[in-house]
C-alpha cells in the first residue's frame, strides 16, 4: 500500500543541515558545484522565510572536514550549532537530539554532504522514531550519481520523501496568494530564469495601477 500523501506544513516542521563543510563540500561530483552551493542557500532562505527552526551541525570540523560554510552561520546565528566531536551519524550525539527534540516538531526537513552517510544516518534514525522526513535531494551532494542513487533507494525504502527545495517551498507556502511578492523574491534570488516571470509580474501589477 503506497503511503498517504503528507504534505509539509510550515507550522511542524524543522530543518536540519548536516555537514555544510567546506572541506565535505570538495566531495560533491553529482551536481555542479555552484549550483550546489546555490541550492543548500535557497533552502537556508527558505528556512528563514517559513520562520522554520533550523539546526545546524558539522563533523570533526577540526580535521578535514572543514569548518561549516560561512554563509550558513552567518544566517542562522541564533540557531543550535552542534560541532561534533566525532560521531558519524548526527542522531548519536546527544546534544544535537535533544536540539530536534526541542523543536517539538514532527516534520524533519533534511539535507547534508555527503548524502550516503551524513544524510542517510540521521534519516534512517530519524524515520525509526516516527518522525515524517523529508530530504532536499538537490541541497545534498556526494561522490557521483551511483552512490547518491543506492542513498536515495535506501532512504525511500525506510519510508523518506524526496524533495527539491523548490517544491519544498511550494508545498510550503500552499497558495501564491499568501504572499507573492515575498516568494516570487525568494524564487527569483535563486532561479535566474524566473525572475523573468516576476518582472513580467510586476510590470502588469505596475501598468494596473
Amino acid at each position: 500500500m503506497p503511503k498517504p500523501y503528507v504534505k509539509l506544513n510550515k507550522d511542524d516542521a524543522a530543518v536540519l543541515l548536516v555537514d555544510h563543510q567546506t572541506g565535505l563540500l570538495s566531495l560533491v561530483r553529482d551536481i555542479d558545484p555552484d549550483k550546489f552551493k546555490n541550492n543548500v542557500l535557497a533552502l537556508a532562505d527558505c528556512a528563514k522565510y517559513f520562520n522554520l527552526p533550523t539546526i545546524l551541525t558539522t563533523s570533526f570540523e577540526l580535521g578535514p572536514n572543514g569548518p561549516l560554510v560561512p554563509e550558513l552561520k552567518a544566517m542562522f546565528p541564533d540557531s543550535p550549532y552542534i560541532a561534533r566531536p566525532g560521531q558519524i551519524n548526527a542522531w548519536d550525539n546527544e546534544e544535537f537530539v535533544a536540539a530536534v527534540r526541542s523543536t517539538g516538531k514532527k516534520q524533519l526537513i533534511v539535507a547534508g554532504v555527503v548524502t550516503e552517510v551524513c544524510v542517510s544516518f540521521p534519516v534512517l534514525s530519524a524515520l525509526e522514531e516516527g518522525y515524517d522526513v523529508f530530504i532536499i535531494a538537490d541541497a545534498s551532494g556526494t561522490f557521483n550519481e551511483m552512490t547518491r542513487d543506492a542513498a536515495w533507494s535506501r532512504m525511500i525504502a525506510a519510508g523518506a520523501q524526496m524533495m527539491t527545495w523548490f517544491g519544498a517551498a511550494c508545498e510550503l507556502h500552499r497558495d501564491w496568494r499568501n504572499d507573492v511578492e515575498g516568494l516570487g523574491a525568494l524564487f527569483s534570488n535563486h532561479i535566474p530564469d524566473y525572475r523573468n516571470l516576476i518582472h513580467s509580474h510586476q510590470t502588469l501589477t505596475q501598468g494596473r495601477d
